[in-house]
């Protein structure tokens, strides 16, 4: 009998481990999560910010019109990108599209000088920072996560719990030439 106790009590620390070891993965898979939900809170605000800025735009330079069809092809893209990945990949595009607007918009003195422009410029430039913000907090918590479904022991488990390594919301090669090649904005 005494054997018997010994081999319930191995099996309930190992039990008990796996099921530690099971909420901590959920517990960071959950944290991923919320710190996507920032994002998408901030890219929600930055599309409705978006037409308000081309149509602002549009009244002093209504013959660019190339520019603001590909700014509102790429929001619309954004705006359905699903996955991660994806997403980022869009979001890429709806930057550097929004770049080329903002480029536009320096070629008018009027408009810099119009408070309405100034406004949505600001807000825009406040949107951008806390995106930036945002996804360091998602890249970090999908870092956690993929180091934690990786480490010994989890790794001999995460696999048959479910959990994958899962993307990271990263800046694409075009996004990070616009704002390189991005224009002064002066006022």
């Amino acid at each position: 009998m005494h054997g018997w106790v010994i081999w319930a009590v191995i099996l309930g620390v190992v039990v008990l481990f796996v099921i530690s070891l099971y909420n901590r993965i959920v517990m960071l898979a959950q944290a991923r999560k919320t710190a996507f939900s920032d994002i998408d809170v901030q890219l929600k605000q930055r599309h409705d910010l978006i037409p308000n800025l081309v149509n602002t735009v549009k009244g002093y330079a209504s013959h660019e019109k190339d520019v603001f069809e590909k700014v509102t092809e790429a929001r619309a893209q954004a705006m359905q990108a699903g996955p991660v990945a994806a997403r980022a990949k869009a979001e890429g595009a709806l930057s550097g599209a929004m770049m080329n607007l903002m480029g536009v918009a320096e070629n008018y003195p009027e408009l810099k000088a119009d408070a309405n422009f100034r406004q949505l410029q600001s807000d825009l430039s406040d949107i951008e920072n806390k995106i930036a913000a945002a996804r360091r907090f998602f890249n970090n918590a999908t870092q956690e996560y993929n180091t934690a479904i990786k480490q010994f022991p989890a790794v001999l488990l995460a696999g048959t719990m479910g959990f994958h390594e899962e993307s990271f919301f990263e800046v694409d090669e075009s996004e990070k030439q616009a704002v390189k090649d991005a224009p002064a904005v002066s006022f």
